[in-house]
């Protein structure tokens, strides 16, 4: 029975959000093709019907990562946000959670198309903070802002990554999250600056 080209776009968008989930759960070596098309209900006969190579199909894993995030983070205050992100809940759901968090170690081994992938996603993550206060005035406050707001990534997945490092009932698991969580909302600029 021949699939029809709708049916065939709907499968592909299928294996990558099952791959986005399944590669933040068990990282990019710990997901074989055969595995994830049956994670996804396919045959692994049937991925190269979608996909040229599995960079291919990693570098848009990781876009679909980015936008599911961007999606589950419009309309949220920052301090929510942060608050959420540095949460027991978040570190435990894996498959669930950030991409950056989960993969930004591996992305930094793969081909440059994931790279690429990985950089356009954190782009996104910038400007859409940029987009949720007020414009600065001038040129340098402009830069000032952006370099706070990568800071502030930057501390929020790295405590993220070393809470998951440590065993899961570690109370040193949830002393990084909370260290952190605290330490960013305690620098929060005002919201028009944020």
């Amino acid at each position: 029975m021949k699939v029809t080209k709708a049916q065939a776009q709907a499968n592909r968008a299928h294996i990558v959000q099952t791959a986005a989930a399944l590669f933040r759960e068990r990282g990019y070596d710990g997901v074989g093709i055969a595995d994830l098309m049956a994670v996804a209900g396919f045959t692994h006969g049937g991925f190269y019907k979608h996909f040229p190579s599995k960079a291919d199909l990693l570098a848009e894993a990781a876009t679909c990562g980015f936008a599911q995030a961007a999606a589950k983070a419009e309309g949220v205050d920052a301090a929510a946000f942060v608050t959420h992100y540095l949460s027991r809940e978040h570190r435990d759901a894996r498959g669930e959670g950030c991409t950056m968090a989960a993969l930004c170690g591996d992305a930094a081994r793969q081909p440059e198309p994931i790279k690429a992938a990985f950089a356009a996603g954190i782009e996104s993550l910038l400007a859409t903070l940029a987009s949720q206060s007020a414009a600065p005035q001038d040129a340098r406050r402009a830069g000032e802002l952006r370099a706070r707001r990568i800071e502030v990534i930057a501390q929020v997945i790295g405590a993220l990554v070393l809470s998951r490092a440590c065993p899961d009932d570690s109370a040193l698991a949830d002393e990084i999250l909370d260290v952190c969580r605290a330490a960013v909302l305690s620098r929060r600029p005002p919201a028009r600056d944020a």
